[in-house]
């Protein structure tokens, strides 16, 4: 069986796709995935994948044309295919090129590009993302009826329960090719944090400047700032906040490495202190010792799968008062102004958080 997987945009969600991966893997599927070239390292780094194909496309935009050229140069190739994404562009390649089978969800009127589909989660009730692409290999025509969950059984009663281990994602890097990246940025195992202070989604999932800079200046070890070139400045700013013996020793590499030095380095990290991101879902991907904090997502959704993880959420401190009947809002910037469910998150409880896992 031959299939084609049409991969997410974003780091976290093709991280949370490694399970699905997995399963069709165990089905006897060869497996190609199509992705966007700031993603295809993580897809590189699924030992279970035969071949990566990088897409000639741009954040937004149909690009109708390029879609079907590429789709129409692809006949013949491919048994079945899974289309991640929900929007209507992501089904188009598939669709022209003939691929027999086409699995997906239901949305933005792909009736005609899918002929099998799965319905939709409510917005209200939202399943683990881990599990909502996991549920695609129940429509693969080699599946065993009981070989993934069953997305229905993950109901909204049911998120806080621990998922199963099939569901934690795995990123393998072979041992020479870490050793490589970390020899050319001159980095130890081990002798080092990482902090991910960035995410791309918007501010209101964005632990402070200041809380980060006082972080880094009370650990003891150097800290490596990790995030795309837009969040240079960002890195910066912690930087020149921070005092102390940490601050001169701190490394801004916020668009300063691709995206399969990154990894490498996220998994010879000591610890790796982030917001809910996509650097968090690969550091859970690797199980290094983590601690995340959530403003205006919620971990019962996309939760850190890692055993040596740590989430912070005042939403469920009982704690914590005034009670935060807004989180999760899930906007970009907080729709009240005060941010609270970021701001009220302490350096003190980082720290602690941290002492539980290491």
């Amino acid at each position: 069986m031959r299939s084609l997987v049409i991969a997410p945009q974003w780091i976290g969600d093709a991280v949370m796709t490694e399970p699905l991966m997995r399963a069709l893997a165990a089905n006897g599927e060869k497996i190609t995935v199509a992705a966007l070239p700031w993603v295809a390292p993580v897809y590189r780094a699924m030992p279970q994948i035969q071949q990566v194909i990088e897409l000639p496309f741009q954040h937004g935009g149909l690009q109708w044309q390029a879609r079907k050229k590429l789709g129409q140069s692809l006949k013949g190739q491919f048994d079945v295919a899974y289309v991640l994404p929900n929007s209507f562009k992501s089904a188009l390649i598939p669709f022209w090129a003939k691929i027999p089978t086409r699995i997906g969800y239901q949305g933005e009127m792909r009736w005609a590009c899918l002929n099998k589909r799965l319905t939709n989660p409510s917005k209200i009730n939202r399943p683990p993302m881990v599990a909502f692409y996991s549920a695609l290999a129940q429509l693969s025509p080699l599946s065993q009826p009981t070989s993934v969950p069953v997305l229905a059984t993950l109901s909204s009663s049911s998120h806080q329960a621990a998922l199963p281990p099939e569901l934690y994602p795995i990123l393998i890097i072979p041992a020479q090719q870490q050793t490589a990246h970390l020899q050319k940025l001159a980095l130890s195992p081990k002798a080092y944090y990482v902090f991910a202070p960035g995410a791309e989604f918007g501010p209101a999932k964005r632990w402070p400047v200041s809380h980060f800079a006082t972080l880094l200046s009370s650990l003891d070890a150097p800290v490596l700032i990790l995030g795309s070139a837009k969040e240079s400045a960002l890195a910066g700013q912690i930087i020149q906040q921070a005092s102390g013996p940490q601050a001169a020793l701190a490394q801004n590499l916020a668009g300063k490495t691709s995206l399969d030095e990154a990894l490498s380095v996220i998994a010879n990290a000591k610890a790796v202190f982030s917001n809910d991101s996509g650097l968090m879902h690969v550091a859970a991907s690797f199980s290094v010792p983590q601690v995340a904090m959530y403003g205006s997502s919620s971990p019962l959704h996309t939760p850190p799968l890692n055993q040596q993880a740590a989430v912070l959420w005042l939403k469920n401190n009982t704690s914590y008062q005034p009670v935060l009947d807004c989180a999760p809002c899930f906007k970009r910037a907080c729709p009240l102004g005060h941010t609270r469910c970021l701001n009220d998150i302490t350096v003190d409880q980082v720290q602690q958080a941290l002492a539980t896992i290491s």
